[in-house]
């Protein structure tokens, strides 16, 4: 449908759009503890869907710039001026449309430049490339093992070897969760180790972490599924993983769409936080609370979220652990969206009080403004005044940029 206004065209998309952006625009830009400069520093673009986000120094000018894997875009480099302006350089990764759902920066064949690794959904084709240093890659996506529907991505080295190695979370027909070992013979080239070095499963993964979550020093893997349960696996150090489901309490089922690792209660132990829907956009299925769960100090998780995380009806598909008061305790930062119907909301805000208890700040601490279908989010100083900040992709709404203050 479309309308005639002053002799001008204008569909009723546009318009829709149009009056939500005012809208957002007009709303409190400022707290305590953020200033939104989304209109003055970002590339203004409502229509994009960057899932995911990474802020690396690409271009070795000393600032970090912002990486975004798009759904159904191109995926984009902005380019940081060293105050925290941002700039689209165009046709630097492939200029076609994929479902990309995540992206990682890591210097995979020890050049000293960063390369990125991008993975897919939908159309299956995950993306790699390797930095020259200077803002610009070379693409060599085919040295990628395998094809799959991928939604989770984490990089590490699994092995001890010293280089970068990739665990790709799948779901689909055959989800089967993919780790890719860097050769050592050839640095940045890939062996396909999933057969040897992980339990052969119906993942059906959204989200993978890896973390020394035993205390061994080995990154061990933490695997958020959309279909339960959820699964933890200890690494014997030489890239073999074997699922500990006994260590992992879950006394819910959950629909998880990201796993967070940090020191919730100041113990010096790494505790585990599942970030949780009600359903991908369809009716009210689970219960979408974070799900926090201390590490007992022997290796085991249990779930303490009933007397340690506001319960919520807002769904959550990523955030980022963030000391917001600097008060020295980790915080907690969410996207949130209302599912049914998907609807965009304000990002949320949580408060530690440095034992691991937290109640929701959100209005003292989240600029009205960061309203939208909020997904990844960035934690790093762009500005360089010494405070992090807080870039974060949304799904058909604004992109955001949070100065700390």
């Amino acid at each position: 449908m479309q309308l005639s206004l002053s002799g001008k065209i204008y569909t009723i998309t546009a318009l829709l759009n149009l009056v939500v952006i005012c809208n957002v625009f007009s709303q409190k830009k400022e707290t305590k503890y953020f200033k939104d400069v989304t209109t003055t520093h970002l590339p203004i673009d409502p229509e994009s869907h960057p899932l995911d986000v990474v802020l690396a120094d690409v271009d070795k000018d000393g600032d970090l710039d912002a990486v975004l894997a798009l759904e159904n875009l191109p995926n984009r480099l902005y380019l940081n001026d060293g105050t925290g302006k941002f700039t689209w350089q165009k046709g630097v990764f492939a200029e076609k449309k994929h479902d990309t759902e995540h992206v990682r920066a890591g210097d995979f064949d020890k050049d000293g430049n960063l390369d990125v690794i991008f993975v897919a959904e939908d159309d299956q084709n995950h993306e790699f490339y390797l930095g020259n240093g200077d803002g610009t890659f070379r693409d060599v996506s085919d040295r990628l093992p395998a094809k799959s529907e991928a939604n989770g991505l984490d990089i590490g080295d699994v092995n001890g070897d010293g280089l970068l190695d990739v665990v790709v979370g799948n779901t689909g027909p055959t989800p089967q969760n993919f780790l890719w070992l860097n050769d050592p013979k050839k640095p940045g080239y890939f062996i396909d180790y999933t057969k040897e070095g992980l339990p052969a499963l119906r993942w059906e993964t959204q989200s993978v972490k890896l973390a020394d979550l035993n205390g061994d020093g080995i990154l061990d893997l933490i695997a958020g599924n959309e279909v339960p349960p959820n699964r933890l696996f200890f690494n014997d150090g030489k890239g073999h993983f074997t699922e500990h489901a006994e260590k992992l309490e879950l006394p819910v089922p959950l629909h998880t769409r990201e796993v967070l690792v940090f020191d919730a209660n100041g113990d010096k132990k790494p505790d585990i936080l599942f970030l949780n829907l009600t359903s991908n956009g369809g009716p009210f299925e689970k219960d979408p609370t974070a799900r926090l769960l201390i590490n007992d100090d022997k290796g085991s998780f249990k779930d303490e979220t009933a007397k340690r995380i506001p319960k919520q009806e807002f769904s959550t598909y990523a955030g980022a652990i963030f000391d917001f008061n600097h008060d020295k305790h980790p915080d907690i930062i969410l996207s949130a969206l209302k599912i049914p119907p998907f609807e965009p909301m304000q990002m949320q805000a949580l408060q530690n009080d440095g034992k691991g208890n937290f109640k929701s700040v959100t209005n003292e601490v989240i600029p009205e403004s960061a309203t939208g279908r909020s997904w990844g989010i960035a934690v790093g100083d762009v500005n360089k005044d010494g405070k992090p900040d807080l870039f974060i992709g949304q799904w058909g709404t604004q992109a955001r940029l949070l100065f700390g203050k």
